[in-house]
């Protein structure tokens, strides 16, 4: 494994992968330890930037439990080829191997004990023992078609390969160098995209509402959010732009402008049953002290303040609400209706939806059908996991899927 120190590139070269990002990385082993001569080039300062911010830098690198159905694509069945012959299993084996330690933080979601550099590491040192190139720092300028093969023309020089793999991701987190080239690529060989879009990212709120819910910034909620008749049980945060945490991110894929979304604060009990009880059994129990139970007295006030329009209102005995009453206040509760104006867009997202139709590739080699040689791998194609390590999982399949036949 050479770095970009060397800023000499081979003539020559059977497989050239444009993104030293986790699928490219993989796909580079994957080709290599078939005798392949394997050269990764990426137009960032070092390789894999994004696995080392990944899972909060302790990279949730699979999901034990990743499968179909994880997974959004204009077409569902294309990722189960894939997925099937490398699983969650493979991955986590390799990692044993060059015992990194490891742990299940939720189910199924597989994190680093350590840092995420521990799975970088891992690759790069993959790299090396199969003779992969990587050079950074490297940005093309032009693809070129060649008879039986390709002509990449880089800041660092032209470079001739049999396959051309691209796995340059989608345009999430910009700041790190995030781009559409790939989707320029797949265009200029007559390849369909899907209109990518923010995925995985934070809901942004009105100043009207921001300025009601400033108070509660910083705080949490384990919710049951819905839309788009798909439903996730997460924590919610509370933040200065609006709403964050797991719970928004899984939806924010499904979320369409202009859709509602629908959020259940109390997802674990019936509110209008437990009000019910207290009359019975706590009539001079304040409705502030009754929510208490399940959230913070702060929030209680302040969505009650929103809701009902007076704080004084969650002051009241319980016993002075009519069943009527019980009932609007348990509805609200389990019922939040919120259509947010945006999200956060690519800045904060963590994936892309969308990007090269997978009409275009061969679900068993990820090659395109149209152009022999060219092959496209991870975020860049439409397909996109949930939150959980479940986009990892599908980056490591997609690359031993190319790297298999390169």
């Amino acid at each position: 494994m050479s770095d970009s120190v060397n800023t000499t590139l081979p003539e020559k070269t059977d497989v050239l992968i444009i993104g030293a990002g986790a699928a490219g990385l993989m796909c580079a082993i994957t080709a290599g330890q078939r005798g392949r001569s394997v050269l990764v080039i990426d137009h960032a300062n070092k390789a894999g930037r994004k696995i080392l911010m990944s899972g909060g830098g302790r990279c949730n690198f699979t999901n034990r439990y990743a499968g179909p159905d994880n997974f959004l694509s204009q077409n569902p069945h294309f990722c189960k080829s894939a997925l099937s012959r490398y699983t969650p299993e493979d991955f986590i084996e390799r990692v044993k191997q060059h015992n990194i330690a490891f742990h299940e933080k939720k189910p199924g979601q597989m994190f680093c004990d350590n840092k995420a550099k521990d799975i970088l590491d891992m690759l790069l040192t993959d790299c090396q023992r199969v003779g992969a190139t990587i050079r950074t720092r490297c940005s093309v300028k032009k693809v070129q078609s060649l008879p039986g093969g390709f002509a990449v023309v880089s800041s660092l020089g032209t470079i001739q390969c049999q396959s051309l793999v691209v796995a340059t991701g989608g345009l999430s987190i910009p700041k790190l160098g995030a781009s559409a080239f790939g989707y320029e690529v797949a265009k200029q060989f007559g390849l369909d995209i899907v209109p990518p879009r923010a995925a995985l990212v934070p809901f942004m709120l009105d100043d009207l509402m921001l300025g009601s819910l400033s108070q509660l910034s910083g705080s949490a909620l384990e919710v049951l959010v819905t839309c788009q008749h798909m439903c996730f049980r997460e924590n919610m945060l509370f933040t200065h732009r609006g709403l964050s945490g797991p719970a928004m991110l899984q939806i924010s894929s499904y979320w369409q402008p202009g859709d509602t979304l629908s959020i259940n604060l109390l997802p674990h009990i019936d509110f209008y049953k437990v009000l019910q009880q207290r009359q019975q059994s706590r009539p001079g129990a304040a409705l502030k002290t009754i929510l208490s139970e399940y959230m913070s007295k702060k929030m209680a006030l302040v969505l009650s303040e929103l809701w009902f329009g007076d704080m004084s209102y969650t002051r009241k005995p319980v016993n002075r609400f009519t069943h009527q009453q019980m009932q609007g206040i348990a509805q609200q509760f389990h019922c939040w209706k919120l259509k947010p104006p945006a999200t956060e867009g690519y800045r904060s997202a963590e994936v892309t939806l969308g990007g090269v139709n997978t009409q275009a590739l061969s679900s068993k080699t990820m090659e395109a059908k149209k152009r022999k040689g060219l092959f496209f791998i991870g975020e860049v194609i439409d397909v996109t996991g949930h939150l959980g390590g479940f986009n990892f999982q599908w980056a490591w399949a997609s690359a031993v899927a190319a790297g298999a036949c390169v």
